[in-house]
């Protein structure tokens, strides 16, 4: 089964439901898939093979996501396209990655131009909703030339291991490369978190889409898809239009990143929703406080359910189950609700140390990954690939631990870790205490440069809307909590931490103001 098999199969299922509401436009299955017919007979008729790549430079509109869907019908590979990156950042992907096709909201016109002489590979760019921009050469209206095309779907040559997503990785740790994902890896994703999302076979889930689908929130909406269900789409993170949506169109799934959940807490009219529909509410692409999390379940109900992956192992490490939350028909302790929950059933995952030797449970090493799940390496990046994959193990990048029960846990990020005074310092940990503090929204901790100890632990924090919280009184609350080696020397406060598109704080950002002017970034 290929990717876009998994669109087949809800619309075989459920042919005339909604498969896409976004405001006022209703798209059913079978509208959908007449649609994905003619764009990929389309692009064919251009010239275009098995493998080759488009790319989708758009915010959230379903036009965008049935071009998605339109690439996989054509056998070739999709492209997501930030569309918070500046222009250069995207046409430096779209140059690096040699895309060939790129479809684009109108919005956009403007910023393609900007870097057009960096776009010579693409030999058609496609204007998803409206007439074609003038300016841009080769360029179509979606609606106008998928109109003329053939309406039978065509032959599907793709296989398996071949690419089918090709992401940037993230860039919170340095520059972003490009992940190649296939369809099995999507399908391993899939088919693991089928087994954790349970409803009756009749059953038609409703997926809200809040987040880009250029990120998780697209491969994660395939859950829904491949059972028939409906996605609704947001154009843009609001958290009224969230809310009103949940309560319209009785979602039973929704994806949100913990900074996002958070805000959601403190909205004062929170607990007058009505949230009775929901059956999970995932959260992921970072930890959640445990203290925010109790929040969470009190809010919204026993359908919290947290999944840890990354774009080298899409979405599909380990799942923390809305059940595992409870122990003992209680919330469970801090130490099982920080955790990342136990491996998805087909994938293996190990702790191993700097010799890569599995460790005993409870020892510290970086986590590693194998099975299906595992990209196929880094595009055009064969070096890279072999420093990341090791006899078939996935290094991670993230340190943790498996405890007894044979959950994980994440301490940090490999190259997140301090060293002051000759002793390691995970800064997941010193987060997880600034969290607890009722006045804080979020907070990053990384080292300093000191001429003492050689890195000195530093917060940088941003305070809740309205709440007074000051260095001082933060720093004995760290101290009352953590030992004098973890508990930061110093603390800053930002009024807003920068975060990227899917709502992760970008550390780095906040990191590289303290190391300017350093010839090395560590001490």
């Amino acid at each position: 089964m290929t990717t876009i098999h998994l669109f087949d199969h809800g619309a075989k299922i459920n042919p005339n439901a909604d498969y896409l509401i976004f405001g006022e436009q209703h798209i059913s299955y079978q509208q959908a898939q007449q649609f994905t017919y003619q764009v990929a007979n389309g692009l064919r008729s251009l010239g275009y093979q098995k493998n080759d790549r488009g790319a989708v430079w758009a915010a959230n509109d379903p036009f965008a996501w049935l071009a998605t869907l339109s690439l996989w019908r054509a056998s070739m590979t999709w492209v997501p396209v930030n569309p918070r990156n500046t222009a250069e950042e995207n046409g430096d992907l779209l140059d690096a990655f040699d895309c060939d096709v790129l479809f684009f909201q109108a919005a956009f016109a403007a910023s393609i131009k900007q870097v057009l002489p960096r776009l010579s590979k693409i030999r058609h760019f496609i204007c998803i909703d409206g007439e074609a921009p003038p300016g841009l050469p080769k360029t179509l209206s979606l609606e106008a030339w998928r109109s003329t095309q053939e309406q039978t779907p065509p032959p599907l040559e793709c296989e398996l291991d071949d690419v089918c997503i090709l992401m940037a990785t993230g860039g919170t740790t340095g520059k972003p490369k490009g992940v190649m994902n296939t369809h099995r890896n999507v399908q391993t994703m899939v088919a693991g978190w089928l087994s954790v999302f349970v409803y009756p076979e009749s059953f038609c889930p409703v997926n809200i889409a809040a987040a880009p689908l250029t990120h998780s929130a697209g491969v994660i909406s395939l859950m829904a898809t491949i059972r028939g269900g409906t996605l609704v789409l947001l154009p843009r993170l609001d958290l009224d239009l969230l809310l009103d949506s949940i309560e319209m169109y009785s979602a039973t799934e929704l994806f949100l990143p913990p900074t996002v959940i958070y805000m959601l807490l403190e909205r004062p009219d929170i607990e007058k929703r009505d949230f009775r529909s929901l059956r999970y509410f995932l959260y992921a692409a970072a930890p959640m406080a445990p203290e925010k999390l109790r929040r969470a379940i009190k809010t919204f109900g026993p359908v919290m359910i947290q999944g840890y992956g990354q774009t080298e192992a899409l979405a599909g490490i380990s799942y923390l189950s809305s059940e595992a939350h409870f122990k003992d028909g209680k919330v469970a302790d801090d130490t099982r609700l920080s955790s990342c929950g136990r491996p998805f059933p087909f994938t293996s995952v190990a702790i191993l140390n700097d010799q890569n030797e599995p460790v005993p449970d409870g020892e510290v090493g970086e986590i590693c990954v194998r099975g299906d799940i595992v990209m196929k390496g880094y595009y055009k990046d064969p070096a890279k690939t072999a420093e990341t994959i090791i006899a078939g193990w996935l290094h991670t990048g993230d340190v943790g631990f498996m405890d007894a029960e044979g959950y994980l846990h994440i301490t940090d990020r490999k190259k997140d870790m301090i060293i002051t005074g000759g002793f390691n310092v995970f800064s997941a940990e010193v987060e997880s205490v600034i969290h607890a503090h009722p006045a804080v929204q979020d907070c990053v901790v990384f080292g300093v440069p000191d001429e003492k100890w050689g890195e000195a632990v530093k917060a940088v924090v941003e305070r809740k809307a309205g709440a007074e919280i000051n260095e001082e009184t933060l720093l004995r609350f760290c101290k009352e909590r953590l030992s004098g080696v973890k508990s930061p020397k110093s603390i800053d406060f930002m009024d807003r931490l920068p975060r990227s598109s899917v709502g992760k704080v970008l550390k780095r950002e906040v990191r590289a103001i303290y190391w300017t002017g350093k010839t090395r970034q560590v001490n």
